[in-house]
């Protein structure tokens, strides 16, 4: 980061975080880059947050912060109006009135090495990382181990129940916590990992033969499906907890710059505040496997 000037600007920031997460390694259909904020502006204090939402918001405001980096786009699809009597009208109204940048970097830094995954991992103790499904060749992201997901091997052998029990523990906390799906005995030594909605990787976790797969928003018919054909034992945490590690390497990168003041959201933007059970199922419940229906 330029280190010319005694306060960065917006346009500095960028600079870096374009670096480590280039807008080209993004999947042609996402948003990433500078959505608001004057690139001469100058940025004292940065807040990294995982969506943009009324609460992240207005602790942005609370802390007074010149610029806040996002991993979810907030224009993911085109708007016609961003007026203040719609939902994202009016927290773009909002930053606008109070000077504060934003930026998205998500797929981009997905795929990055290391990326949202690699904090994932990192959080569960994984070792001999690798990309679960490597970026495609010929496109900007490909080669020197960028990709989304990893493989990683655990230090020691877990159950899947002792598994589930970690992850609770070592990733961010939240109402729902950690399920898991398989039997809670099968050992897992290998495990795939993926920040964010992971179920269109259920095959490569398959084909890597893996012993587990954790990531997050495992639909009902995917997951029985993938079971009953042998793949890996399942875990199930929440978007959020899945992607909020990386804004810990995110904050590394920023408090780099000299005069950059680096906060991290840890507000549950997850949409999920309560999480019952019967009070009988305080141990595993091993379910009667069937065949899956096929409908939905």
């Amino acid at each position: 980061m330029s280190t010319t000037t005694a306060v960065p600007s917006v346009a500095d920031v960028v600079a870096e975080l374009e670096r480590r997460y280039p807008p080209a390694w993004a999947e042609e259909w996402d948003r990433v880059g500078l959505v608001l904020g004057e690139p001469c502006a100058a940025v004292r204090r940065v807040l990294c947050v995982v969506d943009v939402v009324p609460e992240t918001v207005a602790e942005a405001l609370d802390a007074d912060v010149d610029m806040i980096v996002a991993h979810h786009p907030l224009l993911l699809r085109g708007v016609s109006s961003v007026a203040p009597t719609t939902y994202k009208g009016r927290i773009i109204h909002q930053l606008i009135k109070a000077d504060i940048a934003l930026y998205v970097a998500h797929t981009n830094a997905d795929v990055a090495a290391p990326g949202v995954s690699d904090a994932l991992a990192n959080r569960l103790g994984l070792v001999d990382l690798r990309p679960l499904q490597p970026s495609r060749p010929g496109t900007p992201a490909a080669g020197s181990g960028r990709g989304t997901g990893r493989i990683g091997r655990l230090p020691q052998p877990m159950t899947l129940a002792e598994l589930a029990r970690h992850a609770a523990a070592v990733l961010p906390a939240t109402a729902v916590g950690v399920r898991a799906a398989g039997d809670p005995d099968r050992a897992v030594r290998t495990l795939a990992v993926c920040g964010g909605a992971g179920d269109s990787f259920l095959a490569d976790a398959t084909a890597a033969g893996v012993d587990a797969y954790l990531t997050s928003d495992l639909r009902h018919h995917p997951a029985g499906e993938h079971l009953a054909t042998d793949g890996p034992a399942l875990l199930d945490a929440t978007h959020w907890a899945t992607e909020r590690p990386w804004l810990d390497d995110l904050a590394t990168v920023l408090r780099a710059a000299p005069g950059v003041e680096t906060l991290v959201s840890d507000l549950d933007t997850g949409p999920w505040t309560v999480h019952a059970t019967a009070p009988s199922a305080s141990e595993p419940h091993s379910g009667r496997q069937r065949s899956p229906d096929r409908e939905g």
